[in-house]
Protein backbone atom coordinates (compact mmCIF):
# COMPACT_ATOMS: atom_id res chain seq x y z
CA UNK A 1 0.00 0.00 0.00
CA UNK A 2 1.15 3.15 -0.86
CA UNK A 3 0.59 5.30 2.10
CA UNK A 4 1.39 9.06 0.86
CA UNK A 5 -2.06 11.34 0.89
CA UNK A 6 -3.83 8.24 2.94
CA UNK A 7 -4.99 8.64 6.32
CA UNK A 8 -4.26 6.03 8.94
CA UNK A 9 -5.81 5.83 12.66
CA UNK A 10 -4.04 4.78 15.50
CA UNK A 11 -5.43 3.90 18.87
CA UNK A 12 -3.15 4.22 21.57
CA UNK A 13 -0.73 5.79 19.39
CA UNK A 14 0.98 8.22 22.18
CA UNK A 15 2.96 4.75 24.02
CA UNK A 16 4.84 2.22 23.86
CA UNK A 17 3.71 -0.41 20.47
CA UNK A 18 0.96 2.14 18.99
CA UNK A 19 3.96 5.09 19.20
CA UNK A 20 6.37 2.91 17.05
CA UNK A 21 3.68 1.93 14.68
CA UNK A 22 2.25 5.68 13.83
CA UNK A 23 5.75 7.04 13.85
CA UNK A 24 6.06 4.37 10.90
CA UNK A 25 3.06 5.20 9.32
CA UNK A 26 4.36 9.04 9.29
CA UNK A 27 8.01 7.78 7.99
CA UNK A 28 5.75 5.89 4.93
CA UNK A 29 3.90 9.18 4.39
CA UNK A 30 0.83 8.76 5.81
CA UNK A 31 -1.35 11.03 7.48
CA UNK A 32 -1.54 9.94 11.40
CA UNK A 33 -4.28 10.53 13.83
CA UNK A 34 -2.85 9.74 16.60
CA UNK A 35 -5.43 8.80 19.45
CA UNK A 36 -4.68 8.82 23.22
CA UNK A 37 -6.56 8.92 26.00
CA UNK A 38 -4.23 9.56 29.17
CA UNK A 39 -1.24 10.04 27.27
CA UNK A 40 -1.68 13.29 25.50
CA UNK A 41 1.95 14.25 26.09
CA UNK A 42 3.47 11.19 24.46
CA UNK A 43 0.64 11.60 21.53
CA UNK A 44 1.86 15.05 21.44
CA UNK A 45 5.56 14.26 21.06
CA UNK A 46 4.21 11.83 17.87
CA UNK A 47 2.76 14.23 16.33
CA UNK A 48 5.88 16.56 16.22
CA UNK A 49 7.45 14.05 15.27
CA UNK A 50 5.57 12.46 12.10
CA UNK A 51 5.38 16.51 11.04
CA UNK A 52 8.90 17.56 11.18
CA UNK A 53 9.50 14.19 8.56
CA UNK A 54 7.31 16.01 6.40
CA UNK A 55 4.01 14.50 6.61
CA UNK A 56 0.74 15.61 8.23
CA UNK A 57 -0.24 14.50 12.19
CA UNK A 58 -2.99 15.46 14.92
CA UNK A 59 -3.98 13.96 18.36
CA UNK A 60 -6.94 12.87 18.86
CA UNK A 61 -8.58 12.30 22.52
CA UNK A 62 -10.66 9.56 23.79
CA UNK A 63 -11.81 6.98 26.12
CA UNK A 64 -12.90 4.30 24.47
CA UNK A 65 -14.54 2.68 27.00
CA UNK A 66 -17.14 4.98 26.68
CA UNK A 67 -20.08 3.72 24.63
CA UNK A 68 -20.08 6.44 21.77
CA UNK A 69 -16.29 7.33 21.77
CA UNK A 70 -15.45 4.41 19.01
CA UNK A 71 -17.78 6.23 16.37
CA UNK A 72 -17.17 9.47 17.98
CA UNK A 73 -13.48 9.20 17.44
CA UNK A 74 -13.98 7.87 13.52
CA UNK A 75 -16.16 11.00 13.01
CA UNK A 76 -13.55 13.15 14.32
CA UNK A 77 -10.82 12.10 12.11
CA UNK A 78 -12.87 11.80 9.14
CA UNK A 79 -14.13 15.63 9.71
CA UNK A 80 -10.40 17.10 9.90
CA UNK A 81 -8.96 14.70 7.33
CA UNK A 82 -11.81 14.18 4.52
CA UNK A 83 -11.31 10.18 4.93
CA UNK A 84 -9.63 6.98 6.71
CA UNK A 85 -7.77 4.48 4.82
CA UNK A 86 -6.10 2.36 7.12
CA UNK A 87 -7.19 1.25 11.07
CA UNK A 88 -4.78 0.13 13.58
CA UNK A 89 -6.65 -1.07 16.46
CA UNK A 90 -3.78 -0.54 19.10
CA UNK A 91 -4.84 0.76 22.51
CA UNK A 92 -5.34 -2.07 25.16
CA UNK A 93 -4.70 -2.87 28.68
CA UNK A 94 -2.71 -5.69 30.25
CA UNK A 95 -3.02 -6.30 33.97
CA UNK A 96 -2.42 -8.90 35.88
CA UNK A 97 -5.69 -10.60 37.41
CA UNK A 98 -4.75 -13.89 38.82
CA UNK A 99 -7.46 -16.52 38.87
CA UNK A 100 -9.42 -15.96 42.21
CA UNK A 101 -9.14 -12.40 42.55
CA UNK A 102 -10.31 -11.23 39.06
CA UNK A 103 -13.54 -8.58 39.83
CA UNK A 104 -16.63 -7.57 37.66
CA UNK A 105 -15.11 -4.24 37.59
CA UNK A 106 -11.49 -4.86 36.06
CA UNK A 107 -13.59 -7.28 33.55
CA UNK A 108 -15.66 -5.07 32.36
CA UNK A 109 -12.54 -2.53 31.94
CA UNK A 110 -10.53 -4.84 30.19
CA UNK A 111 -13.10 -6.15 27.81
CA UNK A 112 -14.29 -2.38 26.83
CA UNK A 113 -11.24 -1.70 25.48
CA UNK A 114 -9.53 -4.46 24.24
CA UNK A 115 -12.28 -6.15 22.40
CA UNK A 116 -15.01 -4.00 22.49
CA UNK A 117 -13.73 -0.85 21.07
CA UNK A 118 -12.04 -2.47 18.34
CA UNK A 119 -15.32 -3.73 17.04
CA UNK A 120 -16.81 -0.37 17.19
CA UNK A 121 -14.40 1.14 15.50
CA UNK A 122 -13.70 -0.82 13.02
CA UNK A 123 -18.07 -1.22 12.55
CA UNK A 124 -18.13 2.66 12.56
CA UNK A 125 -14.71 2.81 10.39
CA UNK A 126 -16.09 0.25 7.49
CA UNK A 127 -18.05 2.48 5.43
CA UNK A 128 -14.78 4.47 4.84
CA UNK A 129 -12.46 1.81 4.42
CA UNK A 130 -14.66 0.29 2.11
CA UNK A 131 -14.70 3.58 0.08
CA UNK A 132 -10.69 3.62 0.05
CA UNK A 133 -10.48 0.09 -0.26
CA UNK A 134 -8.33 0.32 2.80
CA UNK A 135 -7.05 -2.18 5.68
CA UNK A 136 -7.30 -2.81 9.69
CA UNK A 137 -4.61 -4.26 11.46
CA UNK A 138 -5.86 -5.40 14.80
CA UNK A 139 -3.11 -5.88 17.72
CA UNK A 140 -3.67 -9.07 19.22
CA UNK A 141 -1.29 -10.93 21.52
CA UNK A 142 0.48 -14.30 22.27
CA UNK A 143 -1.79 -14.56 24.99
CA UNK A 144 -4.68 -15.50 22.56
CA UNK A 145 -2.76 -18.86 21.91
CA UNK A 146 -1.48 -19.61 25.08
CA UNK A 147 -2.63 -20.18 28.88
CA UNK A 148 -1.11 -17.68 31.22
CA UNK A 149 -3.03 -18.04 34.83
CA UNK A 150 -1.92 -14.71 35.98
CA UNK A 151 -3.71 -12.61 32.94
CA UNK A 152 -6.83 -14.95 31.75
CA UNK A 153 -8.77 -11.85 31.08
CA UNK A 154 -6.45 -10.21 28.83
CA UNK A 155 -5.86 -14.04 27.08
CA UNK A 156 -9.74 -14.08 26.81
CA UNK A 157 -9.98 -10.54 25.13
CA UNK A 158 -6.93 -11.00 22.66
CA UNK A 159 -8.53 -14.75 21.71
CA UNK A 160 -11.46 -12.50 20.74
CA UNK A 161 -9.36 -10.16 18.96
CA UNK A 162 -8.26 -12.83 16.92
CA UNK A 163 -11.66 -14.21 16.11
CA UNK A 164 -12.72 -10.47 15.18
CA UNK A 165 -9.75 -10.29 12.73
CA UNK A 166 -11.60 -13.54 10.88
CA UNK A 167 -14.80 -12.50 10.98
CA UNK A 168 -14.53 -9.10 9.78
CA UNK A 169 -12.05 -10.22 7.29
CA UNK A 170 -14.54 -12.32 6.05
CA UNK A 171 -17.52 -9.63 5.90
CA UNK A 172 -15.48 -6.71 4.37
CA UNK A 173 -13.90 -8.75 2.05
CA UNK A 174 -13.48 -7.95 -1.04
CA UNK A 175 -12.83 -4.09 -0.51
CA UNK A 176 -11.32 -3.79 3.46
CA UNK A 177 -8.56 -6.54 4.02
CA UNK A 178 -8.41 -7.41 8.18
CA UNK A 179 -5.25 -9.13 9.35
CA UNK A 180 -3.84 -9.36 13.27
CA UNK A 181 -0.25 -9.16 15.06
CA UNK A 182 -0.12 -11.23 17.95
CA UNK A 183 3.37 -9.82 19.79
CA UNK A 184 5.07 -12.11 22.22
CA UNK A 185 8.16 -10.27 24.39
CA UNK A 186 8.89 -6.89 23.05
CA UNK A 187 8.19 -4.50 25.46
CA UNK A 188 7.62 -5.82 29.12
CA UNK A 189 5.26 -4.61 31.49
CA UNK A 190 6.09 -1.60 33.43
CA UNK A 191 6.49 -3.59 36.60
CA UNK A 192 8.72 -6.49 35.21
CA UNK A 193 12.13 -6.63 36.15
CA UNK A 194 15.17 -7.75 34.41
CA UNK A 195 15.62 -10.54 35.91
CA UNK A 196 11.71 -11.46 34.50
CA UNK A 197 13.59 -9.84 30.56
CA UNK A 198 16.32 -12.33 31.10
CA UNK A 199 14.51 -15.80 31.91
CA UNK A 200 12.23 -14.87 28.67
CA UNK A 201 15.01 -14.42 26.82
CA UNK A 202 16.05 -17.62 27.89
CA UNK A 203 13.48 -19.48 27.15
CA UNK A 204 12.94 -17.87 23.55
CA UNK A 205 13.83 -19.89 20.56
CA UNK A 206 15.65 -17.21 18.60
CA UNK A 207 17.60 -16.53 22.50
CA UNK A 208 16.37 -12.77 23.02
CA UNK A 209 13.45 -10.65 22.70
CA UNK A 210 11.76 -8.42 20.66
CA UNK A 211 11.40 -4.85 19.82
CA UNK A 212 8.66 -2.58 18.38
CA UNK A 213 10.37 -2.89 15.41
CA UNK A 214 10.10 -5.83 14.88
CA UNK A 215 5.81 -5.59 15.41
CA UNK A 216 6.58 -2.55 12.89
CA UNK A 217 8.14 -4.75 10.35
CA UNK A 218 5.04 -6.96 10.58
CA UNK A 219 2.32 -3.98 10.02
CA UNK A 220 3.86 -2.83 7.13
CA UNK A 221 3.82 -6.46 5.57
CA UNK A 222 0.41 -6.92 6.34
CA UNK A 223 -0.51 -3.14 4.70
CA UNK A 224 1.57 -4.48 1.56
CA UNK A 225 0.47 -8.00 1.49
CA UNK A 226 -2.63 -7.49 -0.74
CA UNK A 227 -3.31 -10.97 -1.25
CA UNK A 228 -3.31 -11.57 2.72
CA UNK A 229 -6.93 -11.17 4.92
CA UNK A 230 -8.10 -13.32 7.81
CA UNK A 231 -4.43 -13.60 8.88
CA UNK A 232 -2.78 -13.51 12.67
CA UNK A 233 0.80 -13.05 12.19
CA UNK A 234 2.52 -14.04 15.37
CA UNK A 235 5.20 -11.83 16.00
CA UNK A 236 7.04 -13.98 19.57
CA UNK A 237 10.94 -15.38 18.43
CA UNK A 238 9.23 -18.56 18.29
CA UNK A 239 7.45 -18.71 21.76
CA UNK A 240 4.16 -20.32 20.85
CA UNK A 241 6.58 -23.26 19.52
CA UNK A 242 8.95 -24.13 22.22
CA UNK A 243 8.47 -27.49 24.33
CA UNK A 244 7.05 -27.36 27.19
CA UNK A 245 7.73 -30.30 28.74
CA UNK A 246 12.11 -29.75 28.49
Amino acid sequence: MDLREKVALVTGGGRRVGRALALALGERGATVAVHHHESFAGAAEVVQAVVRGGSRARAFGAQLTRHEAPAELVRQVVDAFGRLDVLINSAAIMVRTPFGEVDAESWDRMFALNLRAPFFLSQAAAPHLRQARGAIVNIADLAAYETWPGYIPHGLTKGGVVQMTRSLARVLAPEVRVNAIAPGTVLLPDDWSQADAARLAETTPLGRSGTPADVVAAMLYLLDAEYVTGETIVVDGGRHVRSTTT
